[in-house]
């Protein structure tokens, strides 16, 4: 089965109807929203580590190595372009799903997320149903 995504792009086929378990990485310096996010996805199983800016996203990233990548953009110091762009270019995780999840939904900012290397795009609030479809992709 292949769904369009909210940026129009492909996504490839589901490995089954339940999500399978991921190491994911929570990225947000808003810390509440982080937190909240890593335990519903605790609450599903997955193992679930939080980091509250760039610098120290890359190092959990470092030692994680996740599966998956839910990255805020707008973050002081470091923001979620340059993380991503970091975490496949230093650390080499180019198999591990990066998904923006951010509050800017605007064109220009869909194709800075694909440019600096996000595999998917996600407005905020998160719609729970699309991010458990997100995480049922093969990675």
């Amino acid at each position: 089965m292949v769904a369009p995504t909210d940026d129009g792009h492909a996504v490839p086929e589901y490995e089954s109807e339940s999500s399978p378990l991921r190491r994911i990485l929570i990225v947000d310096d808003d810390t509440d929203a982080a937190e909240a996010l890593g335990e519903l996805l605790r609450d599903c199983g997955h193992e679930v580590a939080t980091a509250h800016d760039g610098p120290q996203a890359l190092d959990r990233a470092r030692l994680q190595r996740p599966d998956v990548v839910l990255l805020d953009i707008g973050m002081p110091e470091m923001d979620g372009y340059e993380v991503a762009k970091r975490i496949r270019e230093e650390l080499g995780l180019d198999d591990a799903l990066l998904v923006a999840l951010t509050g800017y939904g605007e064109d220009r900012h869909r194709r800075l997320a694909r440019e600096a290397g996000f595999d998917h795009h996600v407005t905020k609030p998160v719609d729970a149903s699309k991010l458990e479809e997100l995480l049922k992709l093969q990675l």
